[in-house]
């Protein structure tokens, strides 16, 4: 655990004489970018958790660096806070469908959720995708509308929208009776009427008292599924979970359920409950509440700690199946090993196994290539995110164009299909639909919101991999884009995803300007000037269908004589720069994203021009 954490450990609050009735467990649902995280600050804060004002307003739970550059959750975390002599344990969840893996997990700890809606926007896809797994586990909703001081918002639609979209979800009367409350949460406000600002947050939490169920609490021989984990270097890995029945006590000896069947004895070495932003060791947990576990070995996420006489395991978590792969290999460019720490098969081997203990959606396969893996995940996010993770720690590795995961259903081919919302000003909305129906695209719905369109497809997942550059560009940024998993559907066709060849260097080197300059007719280049490059990197996207093989490191040949005029001067345009999703999305099956922690390149599989020349004659294709 970090200092940080270690802090409010110390100077948590507690209270010894809690009962069960007095613990509320509620999960927080939103689409990305809604207000989650700002929300959650602000109730930490009504709980008076920060001593110091400075780390007010700082995010405290999107901790990763990841998760502060991007804006977005991808770990959930637990913390608790005291309000009016009750304990509010609250996890955070991440709000895109990628992370899925992370919310069906942790939803299993909760007995209700807050469910934050953008006042404008309304409910989003990730919102239902997650609402509707809360629903499905039968969890008490209470919404929230947020950022009602945005103009035009419509906070008396969106609670009707929401209505609607839980009828969709097959809700039951006592959820569709749900509670509303509005406010704004970067304002640090909430009330049970939006157009009468308060000063405080106090309608969430008092709502939360009020209409979240207390935990049941049940008698019986101890049972606890692990939902999550945490780390300590000193002690190593903590199981989390909520106890479902009996109580877990410091020291007593526990079975283990594993998923293939067999039950090790394992002992509880300490037993800590949620404080704050921090953890407190107690002598026992009953059940109800979430806590951590130090000393149980060799767990994974979906285990059951349960008794030694009567091992009774809880049933496992379900997680929807993967929709996406990648090959993950070896970096074995020209430049291998200039950047990185770790860049060995056995390194990056390791790294994959260590992630799949804690993140239940992501498979990991041996390829049939040598030193390469098959890692399969939720989408090109998910995936993008473990890579980003792995260059940071000092990781060097390559992998392949993302590919769908083809099954076949009573002897039929088919591919995942995804629900695709797209929200832009009307006047770029006919090149959307254009752009979507071209990747086999079928729009099912379009809707005017004030002056925007809301257009909604459903579309193959293949034509979503490189549709978000698309439309950004198509729409000057001003396009808002989500998408979620549907179901499988038989193989709509081919989908052609990017027409235009690659420009690849034919020697290594150090690019100068005045060869770029020289060859920007041929096409856009991904480099800079005095970039180093080495053959068969891809340094430029060409015009024209077909690769061209260029020198960028050809340099002027200066002489002793004197030019009748003055050189003209190198205008370059400038060249552009991907983020490691936008190179991944951009590749063709024939090309690698090369990754080191302090670059990104794009190259092809096979380096050497000729060699790449006979395959493609072996293989029936033309020559460029």
């Amino acid at each position: 655990m970090c200092d940080f954490c270690d802090f409010f450990t110390t100077f948590a609050p507690a209270n010894k004489n809690r009962t069960m009735q007095n613990i509320r467990n509620i999960a927080i649902i939103a689409h990305v970018d809604h207000g989650k995280t700002t929300l959650v600050d602000k109730m930490l804060e009504a709980g008076n958790l920060f001593r110091d004002n400075q780390q007010m307003g700082n995010q405290i739970l999107d901790s990763n660096d990841l998760e502060r550059e991007r804006g977005i959750t991808i770990l959930s975390k637990n913390v608790s806070i005291n309000y009016k002599d009750h304990k509010i344990n609250i996890i955070d969840t991440p709000g895109h469908s990628d992370f899925g893996g992370e919310v069906e997990r942790v939803l299993n700890m909760a007995d209700g959720c807050l469910l934050l809606v953008d006042a404008f926007e309304g409910p989003m896809p990730q919102t239902r995708f997650v609402l509707q797994k809360a629903i499905e586990l039968g969890l008490k909703p209470i919404v929230v509308i947020n950022k009602v001081d945005k103009p035009n918002c419509r906070p008396d639609e969106v609670q009707e929208a929401v209505f609607d979209l839980m009828c969709n979800l097959d809700a039951t009367e006592e959820q569709l009776d749900f509670p509303t409350v509005f406010g704004s949460a970067k304002q640090g406000w909430m009330s049970d009427d939006w157009t009468k600002p308060t000063d405080n947050i106090t309608a969430v939490l008092d709502a939360i008292i009020k209409y979240i169920p207390a935990p049941e609490k049940i008698e019986g021989d101890a049972q606890m599924l692990v939902t999550s984990l945490d780390y300590n270097s000193y002690v190593g890995r903590i199981a989390v979970g909520r106890v479902h029945r009996g109580e877990l006590r410091d020291g007593m000896e526990v079975a283990l359920c594993k998923k293939d069947g067999t039950v090790s004895r394992q002992k509880v070495k300490e037993l800590r409950t949620f404080e704050g932003m921090g953890q407190k060791h107690v002598d026992s947990v009953a059940s109800g509440d979430i806590c951590a576990i130090i000393g149980i070995d060799g767990f994974e996420i979906g285990d059951t700690i349960t008794c030694i006489e009567n091992p009774e395991p809880l049933p496992r978590i379900a997680i929807d199946e993967p929709t996406m792969s990648m090959l993950f290999t070896i970096n074995d460019s020209p430049f291998f090993g200039k950047d990185g720490k770790y860049v060995t098969s056995r390194h990056i081997y390791e790294r994959l196994m260590k992630e799949l203990d804690k993140n239940l959606a992501l498979r990991v396969e041996p390829s049939p290539n040598e030193d390469a893996w098959l890692v399969f995940g939720r989408g090109v996010l998910h995936l993008s995110v473990l890579i980003e993770e792995m260059r940071r720690e000092g990781y060097e590795l390559q992998v392949g164009q993302p590919q769908v995961i083809i099954k076949e259903i009573d002897g039929v081919k088919c591919e995942p299909i995804e629900s695709l919302t797209i929200n832009v000003p009307e006047e770029y909305s006919s090149k959307m639909i254009d752009m979507v129906t071209r990747r086999k695209g079928e729009m099912t719905l379009m809707e005017t919101q004030n002056d925007r369109i809301l257009l909604e497809f459903k579309i193959p997942s293949r034509g979503i991999i490189g549709l978000r550059t698309n439309v950004l560009t198509a729409s000057a940024g001003e396009a808002i884009m989500a998408h979620r998993f549907l179901c499988y559907e038989p193989w709509k066709g081919e989908i052609t995803r990017r027409l235009n060849g690659s420009l690849i260097a034919m020697e290594g080197g150090t690019a100068f300007a005045y060869a770029i300059d020289k060859l920007q007719d041929r096409g856009k280049f991904f480099i800079f000037p005095q970039d180093e490059v080495y053959g068969g990197q891809v340094v430029g996207e060409h015009s024209k269908e077909k690769d061209l093989v260029i020198n960028v490191t050809k340099s002027k040949k200066l002489t002793n004589m004197r030019a009748s005029g003055s050189d003209d001067k190198v205008r370059i345009i400038p060249p552009i720069v991907f983020s490691l999703e936008e190179a991944l999305e951009y590749i063709k099956a024939d090309e690698y994203v090369e990754i080191t922690p302090n670059h990104i390149r794009m190259r092809k599989i096979v380096l050497d021009e000729l060699e790449r020349k006979r395959i493609n004659k072996a293989n029936g294709q033309d020559e460029d």
